[in-house]
């Protein structure tokens, strides 16, 4: 059989301020030496998209109901594995009466190729044996109708987004997820998909604050100066030949980071 290595990843959990909320560690398996049919099969995962989040910030603007968030711990360990898997022992937490032991998964792990799929199999089974129904159009919505009126639950990854017109359907949801899985209570809806939410009798605002913050950080341009224009009028560009070769990955990055900025924008909403 093929033993998958791990590792450890360490990460510091930021809100919406940018102050550190929590530190976290976690066991990684290195996917990388996994090999398909024989250690995964399945590994594709429905992510939420951000029309359907539009949508539903939309939809209880309308009809005058807050959202509210969940977090769920540890996500990817909750979904079981088909496949027969080993994992070697952590960095550090060796056996050292039997080095050369190995780990059979019974759960998922972080890093596995079919973590994802296996999880949003969990949640969507969950959901669906409590008389939910899927959305036609984006599966990661779920909505249950009801005589005292709807609910509605939007997940993204372990991020659980619900609200509903009576306060009774959201206390019978948060009830049933919590005897299911282990979760953590985030309150209302303060940010999601890089957009700070802030739900008031007067409407929902939307902001990006944070996400520019983090990205002139990333890109060490917090000290830049400030245009009127995005680009200077009197600037005169010519191909460089003896200047120093370009960063592709950064670059790539910056570009990627300034077209979600652009696409997810509030007043593209």
């Amino acid at each position: 059989m093929n033993v998958i290595g791990t590792r450890w990843v360490f990460r510091n959990k930021l809100d919406e301020a940018g102050l550190i909320t929590r530190n976290k560690a976690r066991l990684v398996a290195k996917a990388y030496n996994q090999e398909e049919v024989i250690d995964y099969d399945e590994t594709f995962a429905l992510v939420a998209r951000l029309k359907v989040g539009r949508l539903l910030l939309a939809f209880a603007c309308m009809s005058g109901f807050k959202l509210f968030q969940i977090d769920v711990k540890i996500s990817f360990l909750n979904g079981f594995i088909n496949e027969e898997v080993y994992v070697s022992q952590p960095p550090s937490f060796e056996d050292h009466q039997h080095p050369n032991h190995v780990y059979k998964l019974k759960k998922a792990l972080y890093g596995l190729k079919q973590a994802p799929w296996q999880w949003c199999e969990r949640h969507n089974n969950f959901l669906l044996s409590h008389s939910y129904e899927r959305g036609k159009i984006d599966k990661t919505l779920f909505i249950k109708r009801s005589k005292s009126g709807i609910i509605l639950v939007q997940i993204y990854v372990d991020d659980i987004i619900y609200g509903a017109t009576n306060d009774s359907l959201c206390e019978e949801f948060v009830a049933a997820m919590q005897w299911e899985l282990e979760m953590s209570m985030m309150g209302e809806l303060s940010f999601f998909l890089e957009l700070q939410v802030k739900q008031s009798k007067d409407g929902i605002f939307l902001s990006q604050t944070k996400y520019c913050k983090e990205i002139l950080k990333k890109f060490e341009m917090k000290n830049c100066k400030e245009p009127s224009t995005p680009m200077s009028t009197s600037c005169y560009m010519d191909a460089d030949f003896a200047g120093t070769t370009i960063n592709q990955t950064k670059f790539r990055g910056l570009i990627g980071s300034l077209i979600y900025l652009t696409a997810s924008m509030p007043s593209c909403l």
